[in-house]
């Protein structure tokens, strides 16, 4: 019943008089009420946390409106009686803040009326039809933004129905705000109406009712109506401040004071101040005591923010209780792909407090990866495991085992490369040293104490510390299965790059014909055959041209195999440096295509004693070459053969006779299926050394692989 009785009160006293002590009560009353609401205005974080103050601003108006009427009616009917007859709110605004003297009084109620009217309430009516404006239009958008979030399963029914909501109260709040802001001009020019009525009629009631002079009756009842204005424009301006600070505010977490604060507390902004301020102390027509001060005070004010914006930020907590029946899905899964799992007697090796050497290497292996691989490599997790030794390392890729291997923390790591000139175990190069085989490339090795580095490398070991053995071996089984890294989130990042700079060429690959899942299986089958992305427009061409001709999986890939096919040479040899080639025989080759296959992949399958003999025959030649050699067959053997060898010799390269670059010079060290190797012996198709024809080589023209 409040509200209703208060607007019954508002009628009341514009009909009925009152005596001055309750006027004066209203008065106080109406001034508090500007109070509060300027100080609700400026303590809301958003417009919406005062979304009342339109109909608030209309009361207030109406209350002060009201107020304006009875002191009217009290300044004319006693006013002839003296100041005090009408108040002494009145009497005290007339005459202690204008000094008794009616012209100041004018003139200070002109200067307080021009800043409400022209200033701030103009102002905020502006921004209030601005702000009112681009709500409305933006409504139907934020509806659309609304729809299509539930749509999309984002939000729930319920959560929907409060956005919806909370647009709608939004653009009412703008739009009644567009109007209220009328109120407020309203009222001033109604103030500046009463203030000429009662001089006015209190300059013709003054001489024609009481029989006052023109000089009293202008010195009475002026200075009355003077206090009386100015009791009413003071809490007019305060409502002005509070609607303008409501439509010019922005949405912050904190509160206008806590907002202006925060953004006044950098303290680079205040050293210019109190530089400028000593400067102009300086000049000798300056009052300085009054500019030194100020300046020394600004500098207080900048020595005390930066050493607060030096001082780390401690945020408190609070402390929740954890609910022991609660299961979090970080408990149940691990959403890492790659996980570096250490013994307990390995965990120095990712302290901090000790140079924390591993992670170094764990960081550097992935920029190197990702370098060769061309696309960035997720973040890796390094664990402790209480399943593992106490010297015991795995790699984990996708949760599965791929690498494991125990190292000797605190010692060095001797590995012979083929320049020591004795043979294992080494006892007679008197290094005092454990045995073992390098976990990386299965190299022989000592583990020995680090002051014997330099004696071990004098007689040709490399010697490496622990971390390195393990970032070593984590990067060579990484870079094995490196093709289950790439994803669908990481191909859509090479897609997304290259598209700024080739769009024409992505839209012939993607999304039509291939999706993200079809160009993903792709690109790692390509990356498992050793054409990386580190360079991706010619793989991407090579894949549009391709797809011109076949969409068919394995068709595709021999299709962009044969056009890189100097990319995979490149593993093996330069362009001019000749390839080392073993080949198989006829024979062999026939039988292996003639032979079974394998009804879910349509491959040739080898038979084991087939098998044995080529990866037998192929070690021999790596072992007799010193260095890696190419395996070249006839495109439908090849993806038989590289299989077999994939797992079995990392140092020999499968390629069909259509992946050969026609420029590149080769040497063939050896045929496998026959009973001795042939050295002169070149298949029918291989280029000839240095550009010879098979004439020149001495070799028949009908020689077939």
């Amino acid at each position: 019943m409040a509200l209703p009785v208060g607007i019954f009160a508002l009628f009341v006293l514009m009909v009925l008089p009152i005596p001055p002590l309750l006027l004066d009560m209203f008065f106080v009353l109406n001034i508090a009420i500007a109070v509060a609401v300027l100080m609700v205005a400026l303590n809301a974080r958003a417009p919406l946390d005062f979304s009342s103050f339109p109909t608030v601003l209309l009361f207030a108006t109406l209350l002060r409106l009201a107020l304006n009427v009875a002191s009217t009616r009290i300044v004319l009917v006693n006013g002839h009686e003296g100041g005090a007859a009408a108040g002494e709110i009145i009497q005290s605004f007339g005459q202690f803040l204008v000094a008794g003297n009616f012209a100041v009084g004018l003139f200070v109620f002109s200067i307080l009326l021009i800043i409400n009217m022209i200033v701030i309430t103009k102002g905020a009516g502006r921004v209030s039809e601005v702000s009112a404006r681009f709500v409305l239009d933006a409504l139907p958008g934020k509806q659309m933004a609304i729809d299509a979030d539930i749509a999309a399963g984002l939000i729930t029914a319920d959560e929907a129905r409060e956005r919806r909501r909370e647009v709608t109260i939004e653009a009412d709040f703008y739009g009644s705000m567009d109007g209220a802001s009328k109120f407020v001009k309203g009222d001033a020019i109604a103030a500046l109406l009463i203030l000429g009525v009662n001089i006015i009629a209190g300059f013709a009631l003054g001489m024609i009712s009481h029989g006052l002079s023109a000089a009293e009756a202008g010195e009475l009842y002026i200075t009355l109506a003077v206090g009386d204005a100015l009791v009413a424009q003071v809490p007019g301006l305060l409502l002005s401040i509070a609607a303008a600070a409501i439509v010019t505010r922005v949405a912050d977490k904190r509160d206008l004071s806590g907002q202006i604060g925060g953004q006044f507390s950098d303290p680079r902004g205040w050293l210019p101040v109190a530089s400028i301020l000593a400067a102009i102390g300086t000049v000798p027509a300056m009052p300085q005591l009054i500019f030194l001060p100020a300046a020394a005070i600004a500098g207080g004010i900048w020595w005390g923010l930066r050493k607060k914006a030096q001082e780390p930020e401690v945020v408190d907590e609070p402390q929740q209780e954890p609910n022991p029946d609660a299961i979090d899905i970080t408990e149940v899964s691990d959403q890492t792909l790659v996980t570096l799992e250490l013994g307990y007697g390995l965990v120095h090796l990712v302290d901090e407090a000790k140079d924390a050497p591993l992670l170094k290497r764990i960081t550097g292996i992935r920029k190197q990866l990702s370098r060769e691989l061309g696309f960035v490599l997720p973040q890796f997790r390094i664990r402790d495991s209480l399943e593992a030794g106490a010297n015991e390392y795995g790699v984990m890729l996708g949760g599965l085992a791929i690498a494991r291997g125990n190292i000797k923390p605190g010692k060095m790591l001797a590995i012979d490369t083929g320049d020591v000139r004795s043979s294992p175990p080494y006892t007679d190069l008197g290094i005092n040293g454990e045995f073992t085989r390098d976990p990386s490339f299965d190299c022989p090795a000592l583990w020995i104490d680090p002051p014997l580095r330099d004696l071990a490398t004098a007689e040709g070991f490399m010697c490496v510390d622990a971390s390195t053995v393990v970032a070593t071996h984590a990067n060579q089984e990484l870079l094995t299965q490196s093709y289950q890294l790439l994803g669908p989130s990481e191909v859509s990042t090479i897609i997304e790059d290259l598209k700024a700079r080739a769009p024409a060429l992505i839209d012939a690959v993607h999304p039509d014909p291939l999706s993200l899942a079809a160009l993903t299986r792709i690109l790692r089958a390509l990356i498992a055959d050793g054409i990386g992305l580190n360079h991706p427009q010619p793989v991407f061409t090579s894949l549009a041209l391709a797809l011109q001709t076949t969409q068919e999986f394995n068709a595709v890939i021999d299709t962009v195999r044969a056009d890189l096919g100097a990319r995979l040479v490149a593993r093996a040899a330069t362009p001019q440096e000749r390839l080392k080639v073993v080949t198989l025989d006829a024979g062999l080759e026939s039988a292996i295509l003639g032979g079974m296959i394998d009804p879910s992949t349509g491959q040739p399958m080898i038979e084991p004693d087939c098998a044995a003999l080529i990866v037998e025959r192929v070690n021999a030649a790596i072992t007799e070459a010193g260095g890696p050699v190419a395996l070249i067959v006839q495109p439908p053997a090849r993806r038989a053969v590289a299989g077999l060898l994939k797992q079995r010799t990392a140092r020999a390269l499968v390629l069909s006779i259509n992946e050969l670059p026609p420029t590149q010079p080769v040497e063939v060290v050896g045929v496998i299926g026959q009973d001795a190797p042939v050295p002169n012996a070149r298949p029918k198709g291989l280029p000839a050394p240095d550009g010879e024809t098979d004439a020149q080589a001495g070799m028949p023209q009908d020689v077939t692989a």
